[in-house]
């Protein structure tokens, strides 16, 4: 595997990162990341067919791109990989237009499920999707046997208008999944929050998919601003300081879910991901130490299970999480790559939603407010 990463402004850019022999001419994969508003006022898809002409690009919006420098950057970030002797194929996929997460699903065993088949990335817009039910599709489609790791597209702090585009600028709309092949792959994953319960596990008596109706006998908007006492005044911004704890059934393990709307009318909550009828809630809050630490641990868990250190770390992130930590963001970048040392490249972005294969099972869960990391190395 050879390595490119590039910071993109306008038309012109910088090299942060390129390894010895990497040949932008031949046939790669590149990943983009950057804010809607820039990647609106200067898509990049143009110089990156210009510089990487063979490559498969995809262009993603962030609430922050990483780079190798291990800091959030202004500039777009680009990522170039050039695999030796594995294989990759992309996939695009258009909600609106192609009518459903079942007829995605189709496309998806149809034209990327193969025996050889390691893992895929996966890349949504980020504001209308139901996360839940796009990865329960795919686990059904492969029967959980695949991981699945990628993230939901950002926008800043905005909430209004993500964007995804596959060898082409990127538009709304848009769900891309990359399939990779070859034995030589080793991938690895890792997910930690690092956020803290409190109140009482309570049931959830009313929902419909991702949208929150009732908890125990409260209305689920009142009861939220009951715990969020001032905050309760900056909602629904103020909802990503304060995520909900969800367990489908009592023997399942956690995950975290994101605010993403209110209705003040309905006195109901939309989240990321599905709250399902019956599963037990509790809230969360964060500590900064502590969310710093859940990163560095994730890291960690992946250096001690590797028998080598990755070539290439993925960082997904959430924007609740960047909200929080605020100047310290960068410190959970910096541990990161202290524990992974400088012969790994990181990259990634700042998300929606993170997707990663959770402790104990091989396909995948919507995550949200976590760090969650995937490693790559081609033996």
């Amino acid at each position: 595997m050879k390595l490119q990463q590039l910071l993109v402004q306008g038309n012109t850019f910088e090299e942060v990162y390129c390894d010895a022999h990497f040949q932008a001419q031949e046939i790669c994969l590149v990943l983009a990341f950057g804010q809607t508003t820039l990647l609106e006022k200067h898509p990049p898809f143009q110089l990156l067919q210009t510089i990487y002409p063979k490559a498969t690009i995809l262009i993603c919006s962030s609430s922050g791109q990483i780079s190798n420098n291990v800091r959030i950057e202004e500039a777009i970030v680009v990522t170039a990989i050039q695999l030796e002797k594995a294989s990759f194929k992309a996939l695009e996929f258009e909600d609106q237009k192609d009518n459903s997460i079942v007829e995605m699903g189709k496309k998806f065993s149809a034209e990327l499920l193969t025996p050889d088949l390691r893992a895929v990335l996966l890349l949504s817009e980020g504001t209308h999707v139901n996360g839940s039910e796009l990865i329960q599709e795919l686990i059904t489609q492969s029967d959980g046997k695949i991981p699945f790791f990628g993230g939901l597209a950002g926008d800043e702090y905005r909430f209004e208008k993500t964007i995804v585009g596959l060898n082409a600028d990127a538009q709304p709309g848009k769900i891309v999944a990359v399939g990779f092949y070859g034995e030589g792959l080793k991938f690895g994953f890792a997910s930690e929050g690092g956020w803290a319960d409190f109140g009482p596990e309570r049931e959830v008596t009313h929902s419909n998919k991702n949208v929150l109706y009732r908890i125990g006998d409260r209305n689920a908007l009142e009861l939220y601003k009951d715990y969020l006492g001032k905050y309760a005044e900056e909602l629904p911004g103020s909802a990503l300081y304060f995520p909900l704890s969800m367990k489908e059934n009592p023997e399942s393990e956690p995950v975290v879910r994101t605010i993403l709307a209110i209705d003040e009318q309905e006195k109901s909550m939309t989240f990321a991901g599905n709250i399902p009828l019956g599963s037990r809630v509790r809230f969360m809050r964060g500590n900064m130490d502590k969310l710093i630490d859940a990163a560095a641990n994730a890291a960690m868990q992946l250096r001690t299970q590797l028998p080598s250190r990755p070539q290439l770390a993925f960082l997904v992130s959430c924007v609740g999480r960047r909200i929080v930590l605020a100047e310290r963001v960068d410190e959970e970048l910096e541990f990161i790559k202290q524990t992974f040392g400088n012969e790994t490249v990181l990259f990634g972005f700042y998300s929606y939603g993170e997707i990663s294969p959770d402790k104990y099972d091989l396909g995948c869960e919507l995550h949200n407010q976590t760090m969650t990391i995937a490693t790559l190395f081609e033996a």
